[in-house]
């Protein structure tokens, strides 16, 4: 909303410093800031409103240290994230801009399906929170609207080199000019492929799938990735302030990535796909990461609040549009390996100790305790020091991934 207000002052008044609204940069400056303003200075309203209405987390005692001193904490902290990325976001980004509807949208939705689960688990009683299935129903929405829209809307495109006008403009130019490299803008499912040299995949020309199926590949990838991811953070929210410095760390990256790609002069440089109007991703992700930093301010151990499902689903499917916005779904296995390592030490200790059972009679673990955090715990290590670790990892699988625009 500032940033249509400031145009129209730069435009029509020519009001001296309106025009600073205009850079990407400037803008997600001051998202960044108004968000963490946001999450620490209303975050302690928040807790004190949950703490009068008993909105407190019910622990199972799981034998693990100082868990049963937890019990009671607030929770769904969550909402307090979703304020601090919603309300920068739409002072301050193009609200025309189609990435950034879908990541309002995706915000929105998925904060609904985990506010709903949360609600049933603290006022209801219901230690199993919202029905697994209606979650998925949930999960599986969202994936259609992202999947179907950026398929078929027509300001999601790529910019390509044309070959045939870059051709023809070589054979008129003058003696003694340069010729010029000519792009055109393209309807395409390419996404990128890491660490190989003709890093793009088309799900367009996938062997064995007929072109008209093509949506139906994509928009079947688009859902896999938004409930992978968003559960994945889901079962990383474990322990104080890991699945929140996890996402903000994968939410910087992502802005690095969305602002390479939205510059056609880096994308150029670095010979990855440049993709208009996606830059304006910046603005969503400054907000995004301000609102994670600034719920650690009480989300740190010891934590003060807990986001809830509330918080994790809609971090998890945040990150998951983010990713296919800049066509980057196929590094999410880098990127949030964190959140990929949780996900399979729970299938592997749940599979392996189903397997023993029916192979011995009785049930065999590989892991002290899954998720994976929770080995840790049993293994006395600090919980402080479990998600300062976490975190570094967090950072190095950032940095590869950063690395892949380079490593081919």
């Amino acid at each position: 909303m500032l940033y249509y207000l400031f145009d129209y002052l730069d435009r029509e008044y020519d009001l001296i410093g309106a025009g600073v609204f205009q850079y990407i940069s400037f803008r997600a400056g001051m998202t960044a800031f108004v968000s963490l303003l946001i999450t620490i200075f209303f975050g302690k309203d928040l807790i004190r409103f949950l703490r009068r209405k008993q909105v407190g987390e019910e622990i199972r005692d799981l034998g693990l240290q100082g868990q049963m001193e937890k019990r009671g904490t607030p929770t769904m902290g969550g909402l307090i994230i979703i304020a601090a990325i919603l309300v920068p976001t739409l002072l301050f980004a193009k609200l025309e801009n189609v990435y950034v509807i879908l990541l309002v949208v995706a915000t929105m939705w998925l904060g609904l399906i985990g506010f709903l689960d949360d609600y049933i688990k603290v006022f209801k009683k219901d230690k199993k929170g919202l029905a697994g299935r209606f979650k998925v129903f949930g999960q599986i929405g969202l994936g259609l609207i992202v999947g179907l829209t950026l398929y078929f809307n027509d300001n999601v495109i790529i910019r390509e080199v044309d070959p045939v006008a870059t051709e023809l403009h070589a054979r008129l130019a003058a003696d003694g000019e340069e010729p010029q490299v000519q792009f055109r803008d393209v309807k395409s499912t390419k996404t990128t492929v890491p660490f190989l040299k003709n890093n793009e995949l088309d799900y367009g020309k996938i062997p064995f799938i007929p072109s008209e199926f093509t949506w139906i590949v994509y928009v079947g990838v688009v859902i896999v990735v938004i409930t992978a991811v968003s559960n994945g953070a889901n079962i990383t929210d474990g322990i104080d302030g890991l699945a929140a410095g996890t996402s903000g760390i994968i939410g910087l990256t992502l802005a690095i990535l969305a602002y390479l790609s939205g510059r056609i002069d880096f994308s150029n440089y670095l010979n990855i796909m440049y993709i208009p109007n996606l830059g304006e991703l910046v603005i969503f992700c400054s907000a995004f990461v301000g609102a994670c930093l600034g719920f650690l301010w009480y989300n740190a151990y010891p934590a003060q609040v807990f986001m809830g499902d509330t918080g994790s689903l809609t971090l998890g499917g945040i990150i998951a549009v983010l990713a296919l916005a800049v066509r980057k779904e196929l590094l999410i296995p880098v990127l949030c390996g964190i959140f990929l390592i949780e996900n399979l030490s729970v299938i592997m200790q749940v599979s392996y100790f189903k397997y023993t059972k029916r192979k011995y009679g009785e049930g065999r673990r590989i892991f002290l305790m899954s998720p994976l955090h929770h080995h840790y715990q049993k293994k006395n290590l600090h919980e402080s020091k479990i998600v300062t670790r976490f975190w570094i990892v967090g950072i190095l699988l950032a940095i590869v991934t950063l690395a892949t625009l380079k490593l081919r």
